[in-house]
């Protein structure tokens, strides 16, 4: 190229004809790549500014490679056109760059850029306009070319490299990491094709004339770098382009030139051979030559490689079918909002993405086999229960696939063997069986039905259902377990309430047995008969509250105020038969708490039996009741065996431990504990062995404004 005489041809040694045809032939493959790609531009274009801008240095950009083209070959000789196309194609690549780098708000430029960088590039542009192309016309047209001279004119084409590689380092840098993706192969080719110019004008100011080498290869350079601009171009939406390549053509052209490439790397083993083998050299390379076409035949005729190859291709060089973003919100909205029950919320999320509108739940047993669950919009087979040896079961668990039925009829070598059970193929409209992973396992399996308006599926519907089946696994594992952890709860509270039970049942059966072991001594006198009266009364309504709490299922669900003085005297009378007798000292007022008086009272019996059980019958039981702010305080002390703080702190409060043998159940202190702490009071324990314990029961105090007694 010329730069104050327009070409190599002028400006340089006469070259010989062969380096003509090579800069042709070099400047011809950029005029068809950027050709081709400004045709897929304005064929895809939007009307987006940037849009535009793209076109124009890309037309710019063909059009200069064309002209350089017939330059070379001394077809347009003037210098002119050459000055022009260059500075309308740098230009315009400058200003789709600066645009770029403005059209984000969160980009900033830095230095110089920041102070109105469109307006200093259009005076830049003006300045280098009137050098590079005005002022050499007109020394052309007066035949006075030295109006100005080389060197300014190589200049403005270094400051345009420059300028081209400031704003491209500008987009990069301050881009976020998740934009670079769609832009790094943009700065790459526009990096490339500017960091070559920079080099060439730089390497022709040093020596006062351009490389004719250099020059030659520009075209090759700038045609190599049009498909990593392509690439970027179809990844940034932002320029509202849809680039779009048959994928087939790309395919062909691809399994073309591997083949190509294939046949020459054999060829020249083949001459290798041939030049090396002596003798046998002719022989070897024949039998070479033959093998390896035999291998490239099997090569482009195996389906295996031929699918590989295509998804290769669409993975790496394509747009993807799906917005994955809108996809996962509408497919973990449809879990979240369904009215339906969970199976079919993911029947209906599952079947959704890919367009049907139903299917069929089976879900993995304990035992290995799958159990039916649900079905939205096809009906339930009449097998609910898979077989141990189910083909399958057996299919799924070993490879975890998708299976396409309607693929597997095409082409049933593709499944390795595998043959769809009675119960599968007799289903109607069963289309995909999609895996339900969980944990490295299979969790379940979803049957989806045919869709109306999609006849097949593709490697990315592949990986989106398995995708979703995942997220859909990982969504039922919850819900089950949150079904078992209700069942458990469940039997929980009805294991404690018949612990509970068990336990009031022993002290009722304690109080009869006492009463048979005194009968014969006591059977004659008025007061014993009157004390069994009591106690069998008591015993009654003792078992109606137990038989009401089966039936309800609730333990002290009766709230009332009760005046704490007379309930305790009460439950100090009913174990005065016991000894030490337990001795009450009544608080100076009336003091009343708020709970089930039966159970409340339960709550001090057995604190008091139990310390009569740990006190020789010459020691002691007290009973104090304090008044300590919003609290009421229940103190049982003895003088007891006592317990040392390891027993208070690992065993005491522990159900189903207890100190009695089989005579004990081990739950009455954790029960009265428990109690008392729904009451938002609680008990403590302040004991030493040998000298005895005290019983510490906190409960809120209520107010004695209005009681009537």
């Amino acid at each position: 190229m010329q730069h104050s005489c327009a070409c190599p041809a002028s400006q340089l040694k006469q070259p010989e004809h062969a380096a003509l045809n090579i800069g042709f032939f070099s400047y011809l493959f950029a005029f068809i790549a950027f050709a081709a790609l400004t045709g897929l531009l304005i064929t895809s274009w939007r009307g987006r500014s940037l849009g535009r801008l793209l076109i124009l240095a890309s037309s710019f950009s063909g059009l200069w490679a064309g002209i350089s083209a017939l330059s070379a070959l001394r077809i347009i000789t003037f210098p002119g056109i050459l000055q022009l196309l260059e500075l309308g194609r740098d230009a315009f690549w400058c200003l789709f760059l600066l645009k770029s780098v403005q059209s984000n708000s969160s980009q900033k430029l830095s230095g110089l850029l920041r102070v109105t960088p469109i307006n200093l590039f259009t005076a830049f542009l003006a300045v280098a306009s009137v050098i590079t192309v005005v002022i050499p016309l007109i020394g052309t047209l007066t035949a006075n070319p030295g109006l100005i001279g080389h060197d300014a004119t190589l200049g403005i084409w270094v400051a345009f490299n420059i300028i081209a590689l400031l704003l491209l380092e500008q987009l990069f840098r301050n881009s976020a990491l998740e934009q670079r993706w769609a832009i790094k192969h943009l700065c790459i080719g526009i990096g490339c094709i500017f960091s070559y110019d920079f080099f060439m004008f730089a390497d022709a100011l040093l020596f006062k004339q351009l490389n004719p080498a250099l020059w030659n290869a520009r075209g090759i350079v700038n045609g190599l770098m049009v498909p990593l601009i392509a690439i970027s171009v179809a990844r940034n939406p932002k320029w509202s382009l849809d680039i779009y390549i048959s994928r087939n053509v790309v395919f062909q052209s691809v399994t073309l030139i591997a083949a190509g490439i294939y046949l020459l790397v054999m060829a020249s083993a083949g001459y290798y051979i041939r030049f090396y083998g002596g003798s046998w050299g002719s022989t070897l390379q024949i039998a070479f030559l033959s093998g390896t076409g035999a291998l490239l035949l099997i090569i482009l005729f195996s389906g295996t490689i031929r699918a590989k190859l295509r998804v290769f291709l669409s993975k790496h060089f394509f747009n993807y079918k799906y917005d994955y973003r809108e996809e996962w919100l509408r497919f973990t909205q449809t879990l979240a909002d369904s009215d339906d029950a969970v199976p079919g919320r993911i029947l209906r999320a599952m079947s959704a993405l890919v367009n049907s509108t139903g299917g069929a739940l089976w879900i993995r047993r304990d035992n290995g086999r799958y159990e039916f669950t649900s079905s939205l919009n096809i009906p339930e087979p009449v097998q609910g229960i898979t077989a141990e040896n189910d083909s399958l079961c057996t299919f799924l668990e070993k490879n975890q696939w998708l299976v396409d039925l309607e693929e597997f009829k095409r082409n049933p070598d593709l499944y390795g063997g595998f043959t769809p059970p009675a119960w599968l193929t007799g289903m109607q409209n069963a289309w995909l069986v999609v895996p339900l992973l969980f944990k490295n396992g299979i969790f379940g399996f979803i049957v989806i039905a045919h869709s109306t308006s999609q006849q097949s599926i593709n490697w990315e519907d592949r990986d989106l259902l398995k995708m979703a089946g995942q997220q859909a696994a990982s969504h039922l594992a919850q819900h089950f377990s949150e079904k078992a952890l209700t069942q458990a709860r469940q039997f929980e509270a009805f294991n404690r309430l018949s612990a509970y039970v068990v336990h009031d049942l022993k002290n009722i059966l304690a109080q009869q047995s006492l009463i048979i072991s005194n009968a014969e001594r006591h059977k004659h006198k008025p007061e014993f008969i009157d004390d069994v009266i009591g106690t069998v009364r008591n015993s009654v309504m003792r078992m109606t509250n137990l038989m009401e709490q089966m039936k309800s299922g609730m333990r002290g669900n009766t709230s009332q105020r009760i005046n704490l003085g007379a309930l305790l005297e009460e439950v100090a009378t009913a174990h005065a038969a016991g000894k030490p007798a337990p001795l009450l000292r009544p608080p100076p007022e009336k003091l009343f708490v708020r709970a089930d008086r039966e159970q409340l009272a339960t709550v001090f019996g057995h604190i008091i039996q139990n310390a009569q059980d740990a006190t020789p019958n010459d020691g002691h039981v007290i009973i104090n009741v304090t008044p300590a702010g919003d609290m009421v305080v229940v103190e049982v002390e003895d003088n007891g065996t006592g317990m040392d703080q390891e027993f208070i702190k690992q065993r005491l409060f522990h159900p189903f431990d207890s100190t009695k043998g089989l005579t004990g159940m081990g739950i009455g202190v954790y029960e009265s504990r428990e109690y008392i702490r729904s009451l938002s009071g609680d008990i403590s324990v302040k004991s030493t062995p040998g000298e005895g314990s005290i019983f510490r029961i906190a409960l809120p105090c209520v107010s004695a404004l209005v009681i009537t007694d």
